[in-house]
């Protein structure tokens, strides 16, 4: 593949519903352009999991496309895809009404000079009409269907393209027709006082007058081509190329001293090892070049420059501002990382990711697999930086996160295909806590003979309920405990709160003052004072209303207004309390909500039902609060149980 100048590169991310045709779009346009022999085209809903890059040469310029997948639950993906791309192609399915993946993709570009494809228009349940009132409801006259549909008979007969003669046409289409070239000039003419000027003298504008507008006009976002098509029967893919070529220039900095360039994405390959697609912002790159990854503040020398062709690895020489290229086996590039010929080159600020949505305990099925778990999940999430994975201290579970059911059960199978450990996963327990509502004033004391020297220690403690998690001190006068003793107390009672009375759970915000004790001159030991200590500890803790601790998430839900009040009402009936609401600015509501975590494990899942996968949420600790009474009594029953099992296997 030869080297392209910066005003010869298009890059574009395609996006749109899952099932929309994304995939057949790229497969058509590589046909037409002669990539590719014969297009590997399905009318059936495939579902890509992975961004992928597909460079396509076509009249002496080369596209970069991004297809990226359609369903949510991959919007990493779709993400770093856009985060590369100089504009989007949005492509929407013409035979049904508009669908979530589509709204998503409207909101990913909003800030973004874009293209609007309508597929299948050819088909007989097409709802090409109502696709076009959606796209005007939202941006109003910015939408202009360049090219646009001829119908007969309710049958299609072949595209309009609105830079030709209107002669040809009769009755709605031809008035359709008028109307938007009009509405196009208009728009034209406002991106340039001189053509202001000359389009209100009633002049014609030029052919290059014409171009320079639409140009700038899309790069401003005050104007989005909308071309309509069927991938499936090759209709208005030329059309779409002409429109990339013609109209989306990139704003690429000309930059002759050096190169700049930042990491978009990382895959694992399993036979090529790390690739690492970078985006080049501006100067050159070649299979020699030396760089600093501004990240990690260090010097990286390539072992190769490639792009892909059919999927394959395919050695480059060089590359120039704009271009896309993949490096491999760099192994200190990640995902956001930037990169710079310039060692003192300013940081690109980096790709925000969403946070998981929801986390699954992941366990292995085979023995021996455990100590393989956390390596393989470690090259996962530099993979997705969408997932998220930790060891919880507290219940001993590996928890892994993601954007959803589908996510998670994906990467499952990805472990097992592709590193060959099979896990299950599992719910995730409640990491309970136990603390004390009262006080006491107890004794503790460990007193053992069996020949010889014995083991004695007393003490005298009291308990009550701290703001930390575990308060110590000492009031002792008189040598009753001597002091080289008393680090063992502290001791004692910070091994006791390991597991409480209650459930066994650990325990928190415990005061404990030692203000009294007695000692033995030959008996006493540190091991005495902390046994003496734990005997201290129980008795505190039956004698101070134990109490049972749940943890309380934090939740700001974003939702269209259609929703909030199912919203409301669901996290009522979780136990929630509603904290307030605002708008977001985009039409829709954030609501702040405090939630017990028991309730908010499988949220992710109850709320894209409610809302038809147009709710989004976030999700933190907040606090411990209590646990009813009734729902407490069950915790410790079932906790008990759990103990007697286990202690019978």
């Amino acid at each position: 593949m030869k080297v392209y100048e910066s005003n010869k590169l298009r890059n574009v991310a395609v996006l749109g519903h899952s099932g929309c045709g994304k995939t057949n779009l790229i497969e058509t346009i590589a046909y037409t352009a002669n990539t590719n022999k014969i297009p590997k085209l399905t009318d059936k809903a495939n579902m890509t999991y992975h961004m992928s890059l597909k460079p396509i040469e076509y009249n002496d310029y080369k596209f970069n496309l991004l297809d990226t997948p359609g369903y949510f639950d991959f919007n990493g993906d779709v993400i770093s895809a856009l985060s590369a791309s100089d504009a989007s192609v949005i492509v929407i399915d013409a035979t049904s009404p508009i669908q979530v993946g589509t709204e998503k993709s409207l909101e990913l570009t909003e800030n973004m000079p874009k293209i609007m494809f309508i597929n299948k228009i050819d088909n007989e349940k097409a709802r090409y009409k109502d696709a076009i009132a959606m796209l005007r409801d939202k941006y109003n006259n910015k939408i202009v269907p360049m090219i646009s549909p001829i119908y007969k008979d309710k049958e299609f007969v072949k595209l309009y393209n609105v830079f030709e003669n209107v002669d040809d046409l009769e009755g709605d289409f031809k008035e359709q027709a008028v109307s938007v070239r009009e509405a196009l000039m208009e728009l034209i003419a406002e991106t340039d006082d001189e053509i202001l000027d000359k389009y209100f003298s009633g002049e014609e504008l030029t052919k290059e007058e014409i171009q320079r507008g639409i140009i700038i006009g899309i790069q401003r976002g005050d104007i989005i081509p909308v071309i309509c098509g069927s991938t499936i029967n090759n209709i208005g893919t030329r059309e779409i190329l002409d429109t990339i070529t013609n109209f989306l220039a990139p704003k690429v900095k000309e930059n002759k001293k050096g190169f700049n360039g930042f990491v978009f994405k990382t895959l694992m390959d399993p036979f090529v090892g790390k690739m690492s697609y970078i985006k080049i912002v501006d100067g050159e790159i070649t299979k020699d070049t030396e760089f600093y990854n501004l990240n990690k503040k260090n010097k990286e020398r390539l072992a190769g420059l490639y792009t892909l062709k059919n999927g394959e690895l395919v050695n480059i020489k060089k590359a120039k501002g704009g271009d896309i290229v993949v490096v491999t086996k760099v192994d200190s590039l990640k995902t956001g990382d930037s990169l710079s010929t310039d060692k003192n080159a300013d940081l690109r600020e980096g790709i925000e990711f969403p946070k998981p949505q929801i986390y699954y305990a992941v366990e292995t099925k085979n023995k021996g697999d455990e100590d393989k778990v956390g390596t393989i999940l470690n090259k996962l999430v530099e993979e997705d930086p969408t997932l998220h994975w930790y060891r919880n201290v507290d219940t001993r579970q590996s928890l892994l996160g993601g954007q959803g059911e589908l996510h998670i059960k994906t990467i499952k199978n990805r472990m097992k295909d592709k590193f060959g450990v099979d896990v299950s996963l599992n719910d995730l327990k409640v990491p309970y806590k136990e603390t004390i509502k009262g006080s006491a004033d107890v004794q503790g004391k460990y007193k053992k003979q069996s020949g010889g020297h014995g083991q004695y220690g007393d003490v005298k403690i009291r308990f009550s309920r701290s703001d930390d998690d575990f308060d110590f001190s000492e009031e002792l006068f008189g040598g009753s405990v001597p002091r080289q003793y008393v680090p063992a107390v502290e001791k004692g009672l910070k091994d006791s709160m390991s597991k409480g009375i209650l459930g066994g759970f650990p325990v928190i915000n415990i005061k404990a003052v030692l203000y009294d004790g007695s000692y033995h001159d030959v008996d006493s030991s540190e091991m005495a004072f902390k046994m003496a200590a734990s005997v201290a500890f129980k008795k505190g803790m039956e004698e101070a209303d134990p109490i049972l601790l749940e943890p309380i998430m934090k939740l700001k839900i974003t939702v269209p207004d259609d929703y909030m009040g199912d919203v409301m009402g669901d996290i009522n009936k979780r136990r929630g309390k509603i904290l307030g609401m605002e708008p977001d600015g985009k039409g829709k509501q954030i609501i702040f909500a405090l939630a017990p975590q028991a309730e908010t494990f499988k949220y992710a899942i109850d709320l894209r039902s409610m809302t038809q996968g147009r709710g989004v949420f976030e999700m933190e600790l907040e606090t411990y609060g209590e646990v009813p009474q009734h729902l407490s009594e069950k915790i410790i029953e079932e906790s008990g149980n759990l103990k007697k099992e286990k202690a019978l296997s």
